[in-house]
């Protein structure tokens, strides 16, 4: 079995909860923040529905800056409604899937850097940053949704199991 075929299953259920997640994120609270310091509702949403790009990207570059001045990263615009995060979520994360697909076990063991500014941040085998940079970062930001719900009176989304709104 290839390495990306082993990580299908997985990059699948992470999607379809993060789905889940971000189909409880309502238009009228994206202004909503739990403290001055942190990201409002529709910036930790609007991050999450673009994180699945930066997977594409990884599958499809050697590296990537952050700095826009110095790298080809730029800040996209948010959306600004439920509506088009989702579409945004399921462009996102078809355009990963298939660049996932299509990768055999020599493009995923190939080394990609992130940078920032032309600094070097990282340098790992693509593998290791779907895992950690982009999969276990969405999975981190999902959590952080959830307590945003939960603070919102919500209903939270069972993610490995039921919750507290769904029942056992």
């Amino acid at each position: 079995m290839s390495i990306s075929a082993a990580l299908m299953p997985e990059f699948d259920q992470e999607m379809a909860k993060t789905r889940e997640a971000l189909e409880r994120v309502p238009t009228d609270r994206f202004g909503w923040k739990p403290h001055e310091k942190s990201f409002s509702i529709g910036e930790l949403a609007n991050h999450m529905a673009r994180l699945p790009g930066w997977g594409a990207a990884t599958m499809t570059t050697e590296s990537m800056d952050l700095d826009p001045e110095a790298g080809e990263f730029e800040a996209p615009e948010p959306v600004e409604t439920a509506e088009e995060l989702l579409e945004l979520f399921d462009t996102q994360a078809a355009g990963f899937r298939a660049a996932l697909a299509e990768a055999g076990d020599e493009a995923m063991m190939a080394s990609w850097t992130l940078s920032n500014g032309g600094e070097e941040l990282f340098t790992m085998p693509r593998v290791a940053v779907i895992r950690g940079m982009i999969l276990n970062h969405l999975v981190h930001h999902r959590g952080q949704l959830t307590v945003y719900l939960r603070l919102n009176d919500l209903p939270v989304p069972g993610l490995y199991g039921p919750s507290a709104d769904e029942g056992m």
